[in-house]
């Protein structure tokens, strides 16, 4: 009989080498983009894009894996991503030249690989949902939690990655990315089972939209979930998106510095979420950790601008590494929870629908603020990070009126379908 952790690792496995193949481009890209005549703004709306077409498409194809599957979903994307990588690494030398708007050709192709990506990246949703199949209620936080590990990983590793493949050549790093991507759909071709049954298929062609979906779960509960998450991700993205400009104004901090810094960060994700998260959540349950997650990061971000040395601002970055890792599953485990099979694919499609467009106005609005900050001195950074605080107390406030408990009864795991293979 099939291992019943197997796909969990598959799963896994998979979204750390997506995760990873993001992170290379992440020190690559806007310099790519600038060898090409880009400027800072246009290299601002190439990495928003990809953000756009995830908040596009990841409902939709959430919605997908409900009535056709998880596993097709999920092939189909990571090839699209393998494609996205590839035209990036082509864009200069590619056969068909013009211009749009202004941009040059391969800019232009910059912005459709970048368009492919974010449509292919909207594929988490199905991954969460593949993990919702296969998890019963009371481990949903636990399985949530890989892909946060997963992510915290793939942060670390994928900018060590992309910096050293850039010394091959510009492009090298996006030809390595399109081949990991490649390799990781061929492993999933072949390892991980359908995980959502043929009955639960049948029965989400049937269903209605998003309102129906908040109907059958208590409009509510899910709306407070949901509203949790997007202010949290709101005010996330705003610290991520300001923390190099704020670091190298306050602690002279160069580019290596910062990466290591966020580094740690993903270090502490990945030890929370992937290891300790099942336990907590076996003691205190989903809503007290995501009220305790999102209250410690309120005070963290808070404290954030108040940093004076180096080390206190290691431990705030500590203190929001520990609220981020509590929240971010247990959000996603509530949601999940609160519908049946049929209908995880699109209730967490939503989900990174909805984080998709924090992380656009995220950014948008922490640079904005931050401009408004003296370029000097202690104040530097407290305005977009005293906001973000402010904006983590509403999302903290709404978490407070989410259900501890009230899972749906058809939200338990199904098992997994072999969909005809042998079981090993």
């Amino acid at each position: 009989m099939r291992n019943s952790r197997s796909p969990l690792v598959i799963i896994f496995i998979t979204i750390f080498i997506d995760l990873v193949g993001f992170g290379i481009v992440i020190p690559v890209l806007p310099l790519y983009a600038e060898r090409y005549g880009a400027s800072e703004t246009t290299i601002g709306i190439l990495l928003a894009i990809y953000s756009a077409m995830q908040f596009v498409f990841a409902p939709i194809l959430g919605k997908l894996s409900d009535r056709v599957g998880r596993r097709p979903v999920l092939l189909v994307s990571l090839i699209g991503t393998s494609v996205g990588f590839l035209i990036m690494g082509l864009a200069p030398s590619m056969p068909v030249g013009f211009a749009l708007l202004g941009l040059g050709p391969t800019l232009v192709w910059l912005f459709v690989a970048r368009m492919i990506d974010g449509i292919s990246g909207g594929n988490i949703s199905t991954a969460q949902a593949y993990i919702a199949d296969v998890t019963p209620p009371e481990e949903r936080s636990k399985g949530m939690g890989l892909i946060g590990a997963a992510f915290g990983l793939g942060f670390v590793f994928g900018p060590m990655i992309g910096g050293v493949m850039s010394y091959i050549s510009p492009a090298a790093p996006f030809f390595f990315a399109s081949a990991m991507a490649a390799a990781n759909a061929t492993a999933l071709y072949f390892f991980l089972p359908e995980s959502l049954s043929r009955e639960h298929r049948s029965e989400a062609r049937r269903r209605g939209g998003i309102i129906r979906v908040l109907e059958e779960s208590g409009s509510w509960q899910l709306g407070a979930v949901l509203a949790t998450y997007f202010f949290a991700t709101v005010s996330f993205a705003m610290m991520t998106a300001t923390f190099a400009l704020f670091a190298a104004h306050r602690f002279k901090f160069d580019a290596w510095h910062t990466g290591f810094l966020f580094g740690y960060v993903g270090v502490i994700g990945a030890v929370i979420q992937g290891g300790l998260l099942g336990r907590l959540v076996k003691r205190f349950g989903d809503k007290p950790l995501t009220v305790a997650g999102t209250a410690i990061f309120a005070a963290s971000v808070f404290c954030f601008p108040l940093s004076a040395t180096v080390v206190i601002l290691i431990i705030t970055s500590t203190g929001i590494a520990i609220g981020n890792s509590l929240m971010t599953p247990t959000l996603n485990a509530l949601a999940s929870k609160s519908v049946n099979a049929s209908l995880q694919g699109r209730v967490l499609g939503v989900m990174a629908s909805g984080a998709s467009l924090a992380r656009i106005i995220g950014p948008v609005l922490g640079g904005w603020l931050l401009s408004r900050d003296p370029d000097f001195g202690s104040h530097y950074g407290r305005t977009p990070y005293w906001a973000s605080s402010a904006i983590m107390l509403v999302a903290l406030g709404v978490a407070l009126t989410v259900r501890a408990g009230g899972e749906r009864s058809g939200s338990s795991t199904q098992p997994v379908a072999a969909e005809g293979r042998e079981e090993a």
